[in-house]
């Protein structure tokens, strides 16, 4: 297998540690991308950098995507100065491990005075009992706490937790920063150490393959590092594009159908549909199925938007959505993903409309800010015993007894009869059609001029 210019086992010995382990940063000034989270005098920075205000250090939760740097982070935490630095995965730690942690944590403080950094990573895997445990180290600052996640701490963190600890997102890397991570690996002496060249299509298609995860980009260098050894010749060896395709034949989907990805994907598909972009609709809609996706919550998803966002603009988009879902249900993978489709395009072609769904929001606003009195008399049930005395019913006028089906009658609470004109149809679609019918009946319905 390869080594090291300087003669030492490469990642391909047993033993060795990964490249994307050896070319972790070392410090600060090594760590590519997040500038935002890393800017002078930013929290993170203080906190890498040992800084100690009046108040302490804070807890951090680094929240990002995988290959984003949040190991790195934790372990650039863990040099600064008289602190005691402690890694747990929420993989397979649990209470007792915490409490353990605490309490070295209180010796070292008392006998010391050391402070503890404890890493805690996929925080997202710890249970509500589980994350109790780490509050009151947190809160009293007998641990500084590192915590790392790939979901969204708003659904996956206690909120006791998340309020006594500052949040930092943490982005995906951008091709350069990328390109110049691989480059860099080539050439220094803890990664190829020189004893590879890279073809530009070859790093091209590492940083495409990458999709800003700096760990996958390292891991796929090196085994194609490996193919290129394999295949022999005089070092330094080239790696071509052929080796890296051989080394990773497909490129793992960014998704996780637990995490936050999972609703950034599913909204994308969504929005999509309501832009009318078929194509970009089809790809999101790939992208979870491809991901293992289940159908159904694919299904359920399309046929919110047939309603929110077609509604009555095309009211059989309902119809092919709900047929969907039945369909999806009864037959399964890989065939629902055909349903599936037809269903997405037929969303994202159809004319628009949210009249229905603002419609019913603005009712509900109504009623929740107390409008809507009594049900008038008229409308009231009179099929039993009594409502006749009471004068339920008395002075309904049978709709369809009037010139067209529709007269003059009040069917809202007196507090709503003026002004409670919630379906505003647009002029797109089959709504083009009903739009005037609707104006036409609603003034007639409520006693007002024809328009002219």
């Amino acid at each position: 297998m390869f080594a090291s210019a300087s003669g030492e086992a490469g990642a391909g010995e047993a033993g060795t540690p990964p490249l994307a382990v050896r070319m972790r940063p070392r410090s600060l000034d090594e760590v590519r991308g997040q500038a935002e989270a890393l800017r002078p005098g930013s929290p993170l920075r203080r906190l890498v950098e040992g800084a100690r205000g009046a108040a302490g250090p804070v807890s951090a939760i680094l929240w990002g995507p995988p290959g984003t740097g949040k190991t790195t982070l934790a372990h650039l935490v863990a040099t600064a100065s008289d602190r005691t630095f402690v890694e747990l995965s929420a993989i397979n730690a649990g209470v007792k491990d915490v409490r353990a942690v605490m309490d070295q944590a209180a010796r070292n403080r008392d006998l010391y005075g050391r402070q503890t950094v404890l890493f805690l990573d996929e925080i997202h895997r710890f249970s509500k009992a589980q994350q109790d445990a780490l509050l009151p180290g947190v809160e009293n600052r007998l641990v500084v706490l590192v915590a790392a996640t790939t979901e969204n701490p708003s659904f996956s963190v206690i909120a006791p937790l998340l309020s006594r600890s500052m949040l930092v997102r943490l982005t995906s890397l951008d091709d350069d920063d990328v390109a110049g991570l691989v480059d860099a690996a080539v050439v220094e002496e803890r990664g190829l150490a020189g004893g590879f060249t890279l073809d530009d299509e070859a790093r091209g298609h590492l940083v495409r393959m990458a999709g800003g995860d700096a760990r996958t980009a390292l891991t796929s260098l090196e085994a194609a590092a490996g193919v290129a050894e394999d295949a022999g010749g005089e070092p330094p060896l080239a790696i071509t594009l052929a080796h890296v395709e051989q080394a990773v034949a497909t490129a793992a989907v960014r998704y996780d159908r637990a995490g936050d990805q999972h609703y950034d994907v599913a909204s994308a598909l969504i929005k999509s549909m309501r832009g009318s972009d078929v194509d970009a609709a089809l790809h999101y809609l790939a992208r979870m199925l491809e991901a293992g996706e289940d159908p159904r919550f694919i299904a359920r998803r399309i046929v919110i938007a047939a309603s929110e966002d077609i509604g009555m603009a095309d009211p059989t988009a309902l119809q092919t959505a709900v047929a969907a879902m039945h369909a999806v249900a009864q037959i399964g993978m890989p065939e629902a993903r055909i349903i599936l489709a037809q269903a997405v395009v037929h969303n994202a072609i159809a004319p628009k409309s949210n009249a229905a769904y603002a419609a019913v929001n603005a009712a509900i606003a109504d009623v929740r800010a107390g409008r809507g009195g009594a049900v008038p008399v008229h409308l009231r049930g009179s099929g039993y015993a009594g409502a006749d005395r009471l004068g339920h019913g008395k002075g309904y006028r049978y709709s369809h007894d009037e010139p067209g089906g529709v007269g003059e009658q009040q069917f809202l609470p007196d507090d709503l009869n003026e002004d409670a004109d919630y379906y505003q149809p647009t002029d797109r679609g089959w709504e083009s059609t009903i739009g005037p019918r609707w104006r036409a009946a609603r003034r007639t319905i409520r006693g007002r001029p024809p328009e002219n």
